[in-house]
């Protein structure tokens, strides 16, 4: 089935656009979760092609399970990625039958959450497939760097690559909705293989733009306490993240590093109602 997005629709090309060769994401998250202390039971939410699911799957040792909306992503995963448990699911309300010792949510998946009630479901949702204790981690834009940054949405911007013997060109426009918080963005392809004939597609997308005290307000109402908010550095940032490298104390740049842990119940349930 088409998403209408043409990377989705096509994994390979997906990953030709955005090579990660060294898996600089997969090794962060694994760096991450050795730090905190995480189990083995790993949850990658919106994992799409399976590149970081497999590697922490095979060089990590850890038990991944990656969730996806995108059938063509996950089929790609499967064949390409093999190792993980791939299901089928929507992260604003999925319901897999078992708890994870953390949940990843890399490259902005949790900004497809647009509105309040989205994020508010997919965090209860979170909360509910985490053991006590276990952690969300997630890497994302941060909303705070468009307050005075102006240069991601001077565009159009125009990028090109080769990939089986095609030229793909990419222009692409970004702006804000301010009342809906959202970065939107529109994006057309042009597939030139040296014909006089070329394939146009334009595709339209957003995230949620989150500020720091708003997500930590969202991810305290549902129950996690925040152990690391920062914005580098990380598998987007330049530079990029580095084995050793610590976490910065700012919030300023244009990535968001989120480390939340979930918070014992303060009242748990007993046959009296009372505490014991």
């Amino acid at each position: 089935m088409s998403t209408g997005n043409l990377l989705t629709d096509h994994p390979e090309l997906y990953e030709e656009r955005f090579p990660d060769p060294d898996r600089v994401a997969a090794r962060w998250a694994e760096d991450t979760l050795r730090r905190h202390g995480a189990g083995t039971r790993v949850l990658d939410l919106g994992c799409g092609t399976g590149r970081d699911a497999a590697w922490l799957h095979h060089h990590a040792g850890r038990q991944v399970t990656g969730v996806d909306t995108a059938q063509a992503m996950l089929a790609h995963a499967g064949r390409s990625h093999p190792g993980p448990d791939y299901r089928r699911a929507d992260m604003r309300d999925f319901d897999l039958g078992r708890t994870f010792d953390a949940v990843l949510c890399l490259d902005s998946a949790l900004l497809y959450c647009h509105s309040n009630e989205e994020l508010a479901s997919c965090l209860a949702a979170v909360r509910r497939h985490l053991d006590p204790g276990g952690l969300l981690i997630a890497e994302m834009r941060n909303g705070a760097f468009f307050l005075g940054n102006t240069e991601l949405l001077d565009g159009p911007r125009t990028a090109s690559f080769a990939w089986r013997g095609t030229t793909h060109t990419s222009h692409t426009t970004l702006w804000i909705d301010h009342g809906a918080q959202l970065l939107r963005r529109r994006r057309t392809w042009t597939a030139a293989d040296g014909t006089p004939s070329s394939a146009r597609q334009e595709q339209h997308s957003a995230w949620r733009l989150l500020f720091p005290q708003e997500l930590r307000y969202f991810l305290t109402t549902a129950g996690f306490e925040v152990l690391d908010l920062y914005d580098r550095p990380g598998p987007r940032t330049e530079p990029a993240w580095r084995e050793g490298d610590v976490p910065h104390t700012t919030v300023a740049s244009d990535r968001l590093h989120l480390v939340a842990r979930l918070a014992p119940s303060p009242n748990p349930p007993h046959s009296n109602g009372e505490a014991p």
